[in-house]
């Protein structure tokens, strides 16, 4: 049965911590700026005439997005925290795109958009968030799936289970000796980082992914694992 438990993270995502980015890019040793480019790749692979940007957070996948898309292409960025999105409008103007994104304050369980509304919607590393362990869960995913047109197509970047177990092992001790505490230090957001590498810890497997997305209404799913499958990049078709 899940729990109602919220996690501790809307403090974190309230106060925005000036080292927030640097967090990301020191507990996943850098890496989440290419997996990130590697769903930009996929979100655009098929070209696109509109794109949601879910849980836009500091706005890295929007900014790419914003970089290659065509010009053509109406570009959305949501997320339920104001001042998450005014460090990404910043990232944004700074790197010449602000004026191709269309910013939006929203609650994921109930998108301000009509059905069907754009062709992709990414996602990265907040799918987790939405899911693991949350009361409004199946909200979320039906959210997801209503606001995609048929044919279209999500695409998340998330973090996963390995394969093995040795690799599984190998990446529950660096969650817990690494991520948990170095992230808590350099944010001064202990709670959050403990909750993040718990929920790292214990999120579902690929399958376990894959099966939630079928039943959310996606016709199928492509999953392509990234580093011994300690994240994951979903494609899910509509």
């Amino acid at each position: 049965m899940m729990t109602t438990r919220q996690p501790p993270l809307k403090k974190m995502f309230e106060k925005v911590p000036g080292r927030y980015d640097l967090v990301n890019r020191v507990v996943t040793l850098g890496l989440d700026g290419k997996w990130r480019r590697l769903a930009v790749a996929r979100c655009l692979e098929q070209g696109s005439d509109s794109i949601l940007d879910l849980c836009t957070g500091t706005g890295d996948l929007v900014v790419g997005l914003a970089r290659q898309a065509s010009p053509r292409t109406k570009i959305t960025a949501v997320d339920f925290n104001r001042p998450m999105l005014e460090v990404a409008k910043k990232k944004a103007r700074q790197a010449g795109v602000e004026e191709r994104i269309l910013f939006q304050v929203a609650d994921a369980a109930h998108l301000p958009f009509e059905d069907a509304s754009f062709d992709v919607v990414g996602i990265a590393f907040g799918f987790r968030n939405l899911t693991f362990r949350n009361a409004h869960r199946d909200g979320h995913l039906s959210e997801m799936s209503r606001v995609i047109k048929p044919l279209g197509r999500l695409v998340i970047v998330e973090s996963s289970q390995p394969g093995s177990m040795l690799a599984g092992l190998g990446f529950r001790f660096y969650l817990r000796s690494f991520v948990a505490p170095v992230g808590g230090l350099i944010s001064g957001e202990r709670s959050a980082y403990r909750y993040l590498a718990h929920s790292a810890e214990n999120f579902y497997n690929d399958k376990e992914v894959e099966e939630l997305l079928l039943e959310a209404g996606f016709s199928s799913v492509e999953t392509t694992p990234l580093l011994l499958g300690s994240a994951a990049i979903h494609v899910a078709a509509r």
